[in-house]
């Protein structure tokens, strides 16, 4: 002790072997502990803290499974919209969605460039939401205009019993959190439909499916009008009204 007081040296083998918790040398037949071909304490336990040390580095810099940085938390603020596309995109590789469409007729060059002035016309017009909603599953949110022709349906409905079971299957593909069709709704809209599910009317998921639709207005909409698809769309038409 007064040695260590006047030089004020620690000797490196002592901090290790502080801190080492590696497994206890065997002991041999005359009660002293086997030294590995004459090796001593001190260099055993340094070789077993370089080892610890280097693993607790590799450790350091694997990538957390929840997120894409190189980071120990999950506290990192990338892009909402990412995350959203990368989920849809996985999703639509495990889950295969309805592909069937509205029966309806060739929409006219007038409705095509209707659709352009607003997005109520062109929810209002049967061969606007199938185009429409052919975008949204290049954008992997086509559950959006599912869960609102569902909601249509539902509301068209007068039989009690279709009306409960029609309520029950919305909810457990669009509402319910394991489901890989859950529309993106917030918490006061969540806990209104689960106290109307208690009682199941053709408006039980009115709320929901305003507020999907005003996503659908101000997210999706406007991306709509300047895509590919739209815009194939309006310049064949326009092809057309010339040729005739």
């Amino acid at each position: 002790m007064c040695l260590r007081k006047r030089s004020g040296y620690r000797p490196p083998d002592l901090i290790n072997a502080k801190i080492y918790t590696g497994p206890i040398p065997a002991e041999q037949e005359g009660g002293e502990l086997a030294m590995g071909g004459g090796r001593s304490e001190t260099s055993a336990l340094s070789e077993a803290g370089e080892a610890r040390g280097l693993t607790t580095t590799q450790n350091s810099q694997r990538p957390n499974a929840c997120c894409f940085c190189w980071c120990c938390c999950c506290s990192c603020s990338w892009n909402e919209e990412e995350r959203r596309k990368r989920r849809r995109k996985r999703i639509s590789q495990d889950t295969k969605i309805e592909t069937k469409l509205e029966t309806c007729p060739k929409p006219s060059v007038e409705e095509i460039r209707m659709w352009s002035q607003s997005f109520d016309k062109l929810m209002r017009n049967p061969a606007g939401r199938n185009v429409f909603r052919e975008f949204l599953r290049t954008e992997y949110s086509e559950e959006n205009m599912l869960f609102w022709l569902a909601c249509e349906d539902l509301k068209q409905e007068i039989n009690k019993s279709a009306i409960e079971e029609k309520a029950r299957s919305i909810y457990e593909d669009y509402i319910s959190i394991l489901s890989p069709k859950e529309v993106s709704l917030d918490a006061r809209v969540r806990e209104v439909i689960n106290r109307k599910m208690q009682d199941p009317t053709p408006h039980t998921f009115e709320d929901a499916q305003l507020q999907i639709y005003t996503l659908m207005h101000r997210d999706s909409y406007p991306r709509f009008l300047s895509s590919n698809i739209y815009k194939t769309l309006v310049l064949g038409g326009s092809r057309t009204s010339s040729e005739s």
